[in-house]
């Protein structure tokens, strides 16, 4: 499996291209699930102040030419990609997940950061679906900061969360080393965190590069259960690549102290009256 940090802009053609060539270099390394950014396919938007004078990305249909593009492209493998959702009356930020044989998952971004509202209607829950390459869960860059979104698609049965991102550099006091950023050091303690606590395969895309005033931090990366990375791109552009058992992986992690397995939910809603 494969996640991807790379530049994506408005120009639809020239994202095409991009995703064309990353899904070929993925095949050429045997790759069979492979996660690109979020907006990847039109962009992101300029800032994250709700500035009216963008008109954000180009809404493509899920069942509209663009995706069926993708999975085209996609043929064998499992592809991942961020996009702008026309939702009807409604635009969405939103992942969509396919094969040749065509739309296998869809997710509509939940938590949406700062000004991102302005652009985007929000998503209303989490579901893990089948795929050739296992059940997969995704969701959207900030989605990944509430640790319910993650539990939620983990206790759907999800053994890879799949999380595509622009996140971008700290918005004040920048590091001008994006190594040192403090919101990229979040960025990869949350993939961590994520995968760790659920004992879930983590596949983290992410934006590279700038777009209007942000800053992105790359950092794309392959997570096994235990939270170790086994792939990571760094700052800049690159595909990280890693190869594991899926099934296997998650066995050994949950062997001793499953996390799933040993939930209370009961202790965990708010105190009664009475108890101490």
């Amino acid at each position: 499996m494969a996640a991807v940090s790379a530049e994506f802009g408005r120009d639809l053609e020239e994202d095409f291209a991009v995703a064309e060539r990353l899904i070929k270099e993925a095949r050429t390394g045997d790759v069979r699930l492979l996660a690109l950014p979020e907006a990847c396919l039109g962009g992101y938007l300029l800032s994250l102040d709700g500035d009216a004078a963008d008109a954000g990305p180009p809404p493509l249909a899920v069942d509209g030419p663009e995706i069926r593009r993708l999975a085209a492209l996609a043929g064998d493998m499992v592809v991942v990609a961020g996009y702008c959702e026309d939702g009807g009356g409604a635009r969405y930020n939103s992942v969509v997940c396919v094969s040749g044989d065509g739309v296998l998952g869809n997710h509509r971004k939940v938590h949406q950061p700062l000004g991102e509202n302005a652009s985007y209607s929000s998503g209303d829950g989490f579901g893990a679906f089948d795929t050739p390459v296992g059940r997969i869960g995704m969701m959207i860059c900030y989605d990944k900061a509430f640790p319910e979104a993650a539990r939620a698609l983990a206790l759907d049965g999800a053994q890879i969360g799949v999380c595509v991102s622009a996140w971008p550099g700290s918005r004040t006091n920048a590091a001008p080393d994006l190594e040192r950023d403090r919101w990229k050091r979040r960025f990869d303690l949350f993939d961590r965190a994520r995968a760790l606590e659920n004992q879930i395969v983590w596949l983290s895309a992410n934006q590279a590069g700038t777009f209007g005033s942000l800053r992105f931090v790359g950092s794309a990366k392959v997570v096994e259960p235990g939270g170790e990375i086994l792939a990571e791109t760094g700052v800049g552009t690159g595909m990280a690549v890693a190869e594991i058992d899926v099934p296997a992986a998650l066995e050994t992690a949950r062997r001793s102290m499953g996390h799933l397995r040993d939930r209370r939910p009961e202790a965990y809603g708010p105190r009664r009256e009475g108890r101490p």
